[in-house]
């Protein structure tokens, strides 16, 4: 019983913490106007996840996001703009291709569609690695597509892991999205994007940023 009754508070605390770091994260998203509040308050969400991860389960949950927040919010938002207007622009091209009759063009949105998934690859492992690693500002570009490419096998897993988990809440329990969407997913990443960093931090390929 008293095993049973341990697991029960285990549980319970994560489902609190889990909820708790999820409503920091929209709350702060909503401060910065959403515009220049999402990059920074997803930042934040993952480094708090970070610190669970690696096994800190103490962490001050308030301090750790709010000193990430205020830390990363010039660079997470210059980087996370950019990933937007990217992100933007190729679906933009991919419409237009659609929308001519021609089959040359029909053809050629399929090259697209390949940006699309390289894009969404690099968008995955971005926060995981930015809350992670010290790097130049344009390398937190560079390096979620090398680390995506470089191990296909994790990054098809977790693309269908968060995918589905997110079908099947938004198909049956919807407002579980609002309390546990972003931090169970940061969660899920972070745990899996986690488990490929040691292999470049033995080979010196990049400085590790947080403590």
């Amino acid at each position: 019983m008293t095993s049973f009754a341990n697991k029960s508070y285990r549980f319970a605390e994560w489902i609190t913490r889990l909820a708790y770091v999820n409503l920091l994260w929209i709350i702060f998203s909503l401060l910065g106007l959403v515009v220049f509040g999402f990059s920074p308050a997803t930042a934040a969400m993952f480094a708090v996840v970070r610190k669970w991860v690696s096994g800190d389960d103490d962490v001050p949950v308030f301090q750790t996001f709010w000193s990430t927040y205020r830390k990363e919010f010039v660079e997470s938002n210059i980087l996370g703009i950019l990933l937007a207007v990217v992100g933007y622009l190729i679906y933009i091209e991919f419409s237009i291709l659609r929308s001519q009759e021609s089959v040359v063009y029909f053809v050629a949105s399929y090259g697209v569609i390949a940006q699309l998934i390289l894009y969404f690859i690099i968008v995955m492992y971005f926060f995981p690695i930015f809350v992670h690693f010290k790097l130049k500002l344009f390398d937190y570009i560079k390096w979620p597509f090398i680390i995506g490419i470089g191990h296909p096998i994790m990054t098809i897993f977790l693309a269908v892991v968060t995918n589905v988990l997110m079908y099947v809440v938004m198909h049956t329990v919807p407002i579980l999205a609002f309390f546990f969407g972003g931090s169970v997913t940061a969660f899920i990443l972070t745990w899996g994007i986690s488990k490929t960093f040691s292999a470049y931090e033995k080979n010196g390929k990049a400085d590790l940023a947080r403590s």
